[in-house]
């Protein structure tokens, strides 16, 4: 597995969201655009509010890349409602090496997001696309690989998606609210 010291490292490097998107002006609308319209209910806040182990989250990602923009602002929305998720950037062609470590179906997929608890142990992985994402893409003819950035998303895909992204968020969070070495040193 990947070894906590180089995701510490590479965590160490990533960018905040709002400095990720400004990055790119050419692409920061259609990554606004998406941004403007994701929000969480108030159970969805509710639940991301209530982790209480530290996750480290690397998002790496290509501002061109049309499934980042459709899911990143997703991303930012639920690492915003908890103080427990630290959720940084990396441009996935500038960290070669990381991106080398997590290929999916032997190829450089992009949004991949890493999780890592508090000691940057390897909690989960999970990329390009979640289940409903890939759904809604198949159900649409098996069209391009990658949408446009830009391209707009449905309200229910977006929602689901959201959901998809949150499910795993609680996922890594238990994976370390579970751990019996991290119950042993949090005494809980």
């Amino acid at each position: 597995m990947i070894d906590p010291s180089f995701l510490r490292s590479k965590h160490a490097a990533g960018t905040p969201y709002a400095d990720y998107v400004r990055s790119s002006p050419q692409h920061e609308p259609a990554w606004r655009a998406v941004e403007a319209r994701v929000q969480l209910s108030d159970a969805q806040r509710a639940l991301v509010g209530g982790f209480t182990r530290r996750i480290n989250v690397i998002c790496l990602s290509g501002m061109w890349c049309g499934d980042c923009s459709a899911q990143g602002p997703m991303l930012h929305a639920i690492a915003a409602a908890s103080p427990m998720i630290d959720l940084r950037w990396l441009d996935r062609d500038a960290h070669a090496d990381l991106s080398d470590e997590v290929r999916i179906c032997g190829g450089l997929r992009v949004p991949t997001v890493i999780f890592a608890n508090e000691d940057f142990e390897f909690l989960a992985l999970l990329g390009d696309r979640t289940l409903s994402r890939y759904r809604a893409i198949a159900s649409r003819a098996l069209g391009a690989s990658c949408p446009l950035p830009g391209a707009r998303v449905a309200d229910d895909e977006l929602s689901a998606t959201v959901q998809d992204w949150l499910d795993e968020f609680e996922r890594a969070h238990l994976i370390a609210r579970l751990s019996p070495r991290l119950r042993g040193k949090h005494g809980d």
